[in-house]
């Protein structure tokens, strides 16, 4: 399967355009377009197997709960994780607020570790559980051109001692990939606390192994991976299921009901109350079919040669300010820039009259852009289907951009 130009033939909306534009989609760390596939996925589901699962015994109702399971096992293979420690929720956010409603009453009384480059969706939850339970919020220490690694954590080892990580895979606005993996290992060693891995910005283009990783939780999200919107994941280690309360009661995750009480089902319908989105989980388990086929490895590869490419061009511009590591190396797909005495807004509305379309904003990471000392940044993110005619395209637009300015 191709990647690049001819790989854009496979998704629809490439074929429109963009203010008489061809569309050069930049704004993937936001969400994905998708693929063929995918769409007649979840159509076929709904012409042929639409039905509530688990809530009766006709054909209709078996199908759509054999295709939803197929989904979970899809989904677990994608990360080496088993079928029943995949939750499905609507989103990354749902999975990370879950656990800051379930958690507490399973972890110690110590400060909740975070960084300031998480994205909101793993900063807010865990303030409002701060809230709620009096535990501490602290921050992991870090430098904007470097990884965080298990380094950054030696650093404050001898003054607190947490009741849990939390740390993004990847930044969303630096596209820096954290070692999650020496984290987790070294806060099980030293904290003995449990870790929690957004991996919204990673799972669609690097290659995740949940086992290797030693992660207790991590999340992410079906729509950032040519995936529906409406369909997240929410793995949790073997064990900690049947240890944790529901986030939300109702249909289909219960045991038995009493007058006075309930019980709840085994397994992943203890956290999935109510009429699933089966047709998104379809969806997702297509999409990550597809991009098995590419291969994982192909798709991080291509786009860090697409990094390397865009660096280097905003690199060759006067008055342009990258944000994040200096080269492509550690990266996903992610460039946060801006054209120095511009609002990232300004920048973004002159590339879209382009067809150009990339993210202007704070992007859900106002602690960080604090920390970058800005109000808000353009942001050019890459996928399989992009190519150096989009970087092209992007420098084009951003020469015009300080033309029209005259920055």
């Amino acid at each position: 399967m191709a990647l690049g130009k001819s790989a854009r033939k496979e998704f629809p909306i490439f074929s429109r355009k963009v203010n008489s534009r061809r569309l050069v989609y930049l704004d993937n760390a936001a969400t994905s377009q998708k693929p063929q596939c995918v769409l007649d996925a979840m159509s076929d589901y709904y012409k042929r197997h639409n039905g509530n699962p688990g809530r009766g015994v006709h054909t209709l109702t078996a199908e759509a709960g054999e295709e939803y399971e197929k989904a979970r096992e899809e989904t677990a293979r994608f990360i080496g994780a088993k079928p029943n420690e995949i939750v499905f929720t609507c989103n990354t956010t749902e999975s990370i607020n879950l656990l800051s409603y379930v958690l507490p009453a399973e972890i110690s009384h110590g400060p909740i570790l975070l960084s300031k480059m998480e994205h909101h969706s793993n900063f807010v939850p865990w303030q409002q559980m701060s809230a709620r339970t009096g535990r501490k919020l602290a921050f992991v220490p870090f430098d904007v051109t470097k990884p965080i690694t298990a380094k950054n954590l030696e650093k404050i080892n001898s003054q607190i001692t947490p009741s849990l990580l939390t740390i993004a895979h990847a930044s969303n606005v630096l596209g820096t990939i954290n070692d999650v993996e020496e984290m987790a290992r070294f806060a099980h060693e030293n904290w003995k606390c449990p870790v929690v891995v957004d991996a919204a910005q990673s799972a669609p283009h690097m290659k995740i192994d949940v086992r290797k990783m030693n992660c207790d939780f991590l999340a992410f999200s079906g729509h950032k991976m040519l995936g529906p919107t409406g369909v997240g994941v929410l793995y949790m280690a073997d064990g900690l299921m049947e240890r944790l309360p529901p986030f939300m009661t109702g249909g289909g995750q219960i045991g038995r009901v009493d007058d006075t009480a309930s019980t709840w089902a085994d397994g992943p319908a203890k956290f999935e109350a109510g009429t699933p989105d089966v047709a998104a989980a379809v969806g997702l388990a297509e999409a990550m079919r597809y991009i098995r086929k590419i291969g994982i490895d192909k798709i991080h590869a291509h786009e860090k040669k697409l990094v390397k490419k865009t660096l280097d061009m905003l690199h060759g511009i006067d008055g342009i300010e990258v944000y994040g590591l200096p080269s492509e190396r550690g990266r996903v797909g992610v460039i946060s820039f801006n054209v120095n005495g511009l609002h990232a807004h300004d920048v973004g509305t002159i590339l879209d009259r382009h067809g150009v379309e990339v993210r202007a904003g704070h992007h859900c990471a106002q602690p960080l852009m604090r920390q970058l000392n800005v109000v808000s940044t353009a942001r050019a993110s890459f996928y399989l289907y992009n190519d150096m005619d989009d970087i092209t395209a992007l420098e084009e637009g951003l020469r015009e951009v300080k033309k029209i300015f005259s920055v």
